[in-house]
């Protein structure tokens, strides 16, 4: 286990939090479709169920992962498990 308490007082900026977007697949509907949706419409992914997916601070991507239940939480609650975790310096 890493004991990151000396980062944390060394550096303030370790404990403000960030938001990371997971991206599971994009849409590119024709503009006449976009405005035919409405509630219970199926928008087609360019990505299947069991492909990674992506997570990114604003626009850098900073790794890969598999969706997933969480085990003991809400039910259909999800998580990710990191597959793929880019060197920030270097990218992924």
């Amino acid at each position: 286990m890493v004991d990151h308490t000396e980062d944390s007082a060394a550096n303030p900026f370790s404990q403000v939090p960030i938001e990371i977007t997971i991206s599971v697949g994009k849409a590119r509907p024709l503009v006449k479709d976009l405005l035919r949706l409405q509630n219970d419409s199926i928008l087609p992914l360019d990505r299947n169920v069991d492909d990674p997916v992506e997570l990114y601070i604003g626009d850098k991507l900073i790794a890969r992962g598999e969706l997933q239940e969480v085990e003991g939480g809400q039910p259909g609650q999800l998580a990710v498990r990191l597959t793929e975790v880019a060197d920030l310096k270097n990218g992924l």
